[in-house]
């Protein structure tokens, strides 16, 4: 293979694998910018050498592919993509081109919006299915997720025998602040940008989870029409409106090539301002009937072509920079800068993502840094481009916040936190700690501990034992009754096992299972403040970094002093699992399927009686595994590995 084919090839694998990244898993690696050049090199590659070219390369396909997850659904009317354009002159090349092929032509100028393009289906002017673009050919069917969705009519005004429109699903700038405020809340990864958290709710398996993601719909495109005859694009988008569509947002029709340039010039101006992410503007041919002379490609129709923004950069003074405390403990260095105009706003402060990616750009207080919004979203300093400092940023040894030792774990870019009882913490660990698999104190959700924690009423976790019953009754939306309930679970709650309280306190890399074996093993909440990681690692399930999480957490002067007054207010801080015998003593079991006389909890509860211990996955380690009806996977690879599968009924002789 020469160097030539080895170029193209090792391309059309990064652009697939990015592809897949963007449109089947939204989390994409690379910013779009990145991805169309490479598509660009490409093209002009296969152009100049057509003898390595290939029907399958990734530029002559739509990126997306259905999901099996949900229903497959048949675009009668491919849902193409659009040829990409990065230059004025290449706007003026698609003119000629419209010139030679159907003579001169109107065009329609329209924002690109950065979302998830869907097909909506229309039968009598009641909406029949919605579906994504997919491949182009076939798409998912997502109807109950769509009819979630404010800006989708679910009746049209007129009772058109059948439309097919298409249109853009897509999440506005505070919808998504919401849901990422949301996701760091609850210790989960935030979504990278609008788009990509648009499509991940738009493909929840729960059509009430997208319901609170906010997302919107921009209506732009007539797939196919019955009982009306439409001519052009900007009569199809007014149409669009009678209909009661939220059609696409200032659209413009031009007479000239020239004026199609201008509204893209003044959309640029105003990306900054909108309420959502766009990523270029469209010029479409208005014409339906020079749309047919004009035809597609095997990707793209000939008549359109997007215009996409390229990433706005500039240069400023890095001022400062600022370490806040987020509230999974990371910490997160924030550049202050000299005030700079940048893709329609004014930007004072961009994200410096950690210390790796400071020490690896060189960036320090008072250089001189080139800044750029990924994304047209978050500003991010991109490079130093002149140093005036000695070497670069280095991150403080204890916690802004609370003045604890921070920490950095083996193979993580983070350095965090890891005190229980850190302020910038304090309402995740809360809610964490008050959770149903942790301390499961019923009442206490999460909006009930905002509350609480704004009136002064909670400002670290054993507060929570200490509240005021007739202070609560006081609040507006509480009563004497919901008072009363809450007291009376937060008294309940002391009584629980030693583990919900391990995995309550909200330990790295601890979950419920590990928090059960460490209870089990060391009885007490001192015998695991003592224990050494070598100590915990005697256990089977715990590695290096499980153990070391363990001793690193408790040898904190906060956690010890946490524990101290949970004790004075009468947590339980000791085991509850009684032995009855050890039959089931160094025995691993593992439970899959239905069963019906047990409920998988109580058969863990039955074994770990019997000395036993149960695990969540099959291995060679395992001793027998309980299958019930529709065992899967788990009940393959026991077979596999020849581990001993037992029905409910020997292990019912086995508990005898």
């Amino acid at each position: 293979m020469n160097e030539i084919e080895k170029k193209i090839n090792d391309l059309r694998e990064q652009l697939r694998y990015h592809s897949d990244r963007y449109y089947n898993d939204d989390a994409p690696e690379i910013e779009d910018y990145q991805y169309d050049m490479m598509m660009r090199e490409l093209k002009a590659l296969e152009e100049k050498y057509p003898e390595y070219d290939s029907i399958d390369s990734p530029t002559k396909r739509v990126g997306g592919k259905a999901d099996n997850s949900f229903e497959s659904v048949a675009h009668t009317v491919r849902m193409e993509s659009l040829q990409d354009a990065f230059s004025k002159e290449e706007l003026f090349d698609f003119d000629k081109r419209v010139n030679e092929g159907a003579g001169a032509a109107a065009y329609v100028v329209e924002p690109k919006i950065d979302g998830l393009s869907v097909s909506l289906e229309y039968v009598n002017g009641e909406f029949f299915r919605g579906s994504t673009r997919g491949d182009g050919d076939v798409g998912e069917d997502v109807s109950g997720n769509l009819r979630v969705i404010h800006n989708v009519p679910l009746k049209l005004n007129k009772p058109v025998p059948y439309i097919e429109v298409r249109g853009e699903v897509y999440m506005p700038k505070k919808s998504f602040e919401r849901v990422v405020d949301r996701q760091l809340l609850n210790d989960e990864k935030p979504f990278k940008n609008p788009r990509n958290a648009a499509a991940g709710s738009l493909r929840q398996k729960d059509s009430k989870v997208t319901a609170t993601r906010g997302l919107d719909i921009f209506v732009f495109n007539v797939q196919q029409l019955e009982g009306e005859e439409l001519t052009s694009h900007k009569q199809s988008l007014d149409y669009l409106n009678e209909l009661g569509f939220n059609t696409i947002p200032f659209y413009n029709r031009v007479n000239s090539i020239q004026e199609a340039v201008d509204c893209i010039d003044e959309i640029g101006e105003k990306r900054g301002e909108l309420e959502f992410d766009i990523d270029g503007a469209v010029i479409k041919v208005d014409d339906f009937s020079k749309r047919e002379l004009l035809g597609s490609t095997s990707k793209f129709p000939k008549w359109a072509v997007a215009f996409k923004y390229p990433p706005e950069e500039k240069q400023t003074k890095l001022i400062d920079i600022e370490i806040t405390v987020g509230r999974t403990g990371v910490l997160t260095p924030t550049a202050v800068l000299e005030s700079v105009h940048l893709a329609g706003t004014t930007v004072s402060r961009a994200t410096l993502h950690n210390q790796d990616f400071i020490n690896e750009k060189g960036v320090n207080i008072g250089d001189i840094v080139t800044v750029r919004k990924a994304g047209d979203i978050i500003p991010e300093v991109l490079c130093v481009n002149e140093k005036h400092s000695e070497g670069a940023f280095v991150y403080p040894e204890i916690c802004p916040s609370c003045g604890e030792k921070v920490v950095r774990e083996e193979d993580e870019a983070a350095i965090r936190c890891i005190n229980p009882e850190c302020p910038a913490q304090l309402l995740r660990n809360l809610i964490h700690f008050c959770s149903r698999d942790a301390m499961d104190i019923e009442g206490l959700g999460p909006s009930i501990i905002e509350t609480f924690v704004n009136e002064g009423m909670i400002k670290k976790t054993p507060d929570i034992f200490n509240l005021d019953k007739e202070k609560i009754a006081t609040l507006e939306g509480f009563k004497e009754t919901s008072a009363n309930n809450i007291i009376n679970s937060v008294e309940k709650s002391k009584q629980n096992d030693l583990s919900k309280l391990i995995f309550a306190l909200g330990i790295r890399h601890i979950g419920e299972k590990a928090a059960k074996l460490l209870s089990d093993e060391f009885k007490n909440i001192d015998a695991i403040m003592d224990a050494t990681a070598e100590d915990i690692l005697e256990i089977e399930g715990y590695g290096k970094i499980m153990a070391q999480a363990v001793v690193d957490f408790f040898k904190t002067q906060s956690a010890k002093e946490l524990v101290e007054e949970l004790k004075a207010a009468g947590v339980n801080t000791k085991s509850k699992t009684v032995i009855k015998d050890n039959r089931f003593e160094g025995k691993t079991f593992v439970l899959t399927g239905t069963l019906e006389s047990y409920k998988r909890s109580e058969a863990s509860k039955i074994i770990e009686s019997f000395g036993g211990k149960t695990s969540s996955s099959v291995s060679k380690k395992t001793d027998f595994v309980l299958a019930g009806a529709e065992a899967g996977s788990k009940l393959d690879k026991a077979n596999a590995l020849s581990v001993r599968v037992i029905s409910e009924e020997e292990f019912g002789e086995m508990i005898r």
